[in-house]
């Protein structure tokens, strides 16, 4: 099962291409990049006008987010959530929105612009339930079985080793906790042209494992899987993320999984 980067691939370099595009995503969201942003693309997704108007418009403009997965999160108030790669905020201030004031929302992310313009965005707003920390999503260094849900959207492809941030989900989850993401997976697996560049890892294309690998991995991490969906609104912008969209069948899914 193909859950770690090919050997050629630098890491270092890697992270640095990942933090350089969302850095641009925080600061420059009407900039060129491989993917739409914004609430055109989170109201195609399937966003409510409601979730969206509660929350800061200018997270909203820096969502880089694959789908929603919201109905199948299923958030309850007072539940605890954590948010992997939680960027300019969206999704965050979304689950806020559904746990409500005795809830609490931990978002993760490893930018620090992403980082400064959500806990900015946080403060104005009065999210007093929202929290973000800097960190990694394969080692969130969160306690164990301690939230309810745990949610991403278009980040866990752009890791190195995806079964490690599958192994880190069911760890924080308690029994019954589910996870509820929005991904990039492939139809057949990526060739090493493909999947060794550094430059596409970080535009959501080279880093995509194919959809059994993909399910595999999380079932393996102690989940099962419950609902997969495939989130035919999203699309990719640019001709080279087309191309491999067309020729590798590079997708969008969302996927519910639970702690057993």
């Amino acid at each position: 099962m193909a859950t770690v980067l090919p050997a050629r691939v630098d890491t270092d370099a890697l992270e640095q291409k990942v933090k350089a595009m969302y850095r641009d995503v925080a600061l420059n969201p009407r900039g060129e990049f491989h993917f739409e942003m914004g609430r055109a693309l989170t109201e195609r997704l399937g966003y409510t006008s409601a979730e969206l108007d509660a929350i800061p418009s200018e997270a909203i403009d820096s969502f880089a987010g694959v789908g929603y997965y919201f109905d199948l999160a299923a958030l309850q108030a007072g539940e605890v959530v954590v948010d992997f790669g939680s960027g300019s905020g969206t999704d965050s201030f979304v689950a806020a929105g559904k746990v409500g004031a005795g809830g609490a929302v931990i978002g993760i992310d490893m930018t620090d612009e992403q980082l400064a313009k959500a806990e900015r965005l946080r403060a104005a707003a009065g999210f007093a339930q929202v929290s973000y920390r800097k960190g990694y999503i394969d080692a969130t260094g969160l306690s164990e079985a301690c939230c309810d849900a745990v949610i991403s959207n278009g980040v866990i492809n752009l890791a190195p080793n995806k079964a490690k941030v599958f192994r880190e989900a069911a760890r924080l989850l308690r029994p019954g906790g589910r996870l509820a993401i929005a991904d990039i997976v492939t139809d057949i697996q990526l060739p090493e042209g493909i999947s060794c560049d550094a430059t596409l890892w970080a535009a959501c294309i080279g880093g995509a494992m194919q959809v059994d690998d993909y399910t595999a991995a999380i079932e393996a991490a102690g989940l099962s899987v419950m609902q997969l969906r495939e989130n035919s609104a999203y699309r990719f912008i640019s001709q080279n993320a087309q191309g491999a969209a067309r020729k590798f069948g590079v997708k969008s899914v969302s996927i519910l999984a639970i702690k057993t």
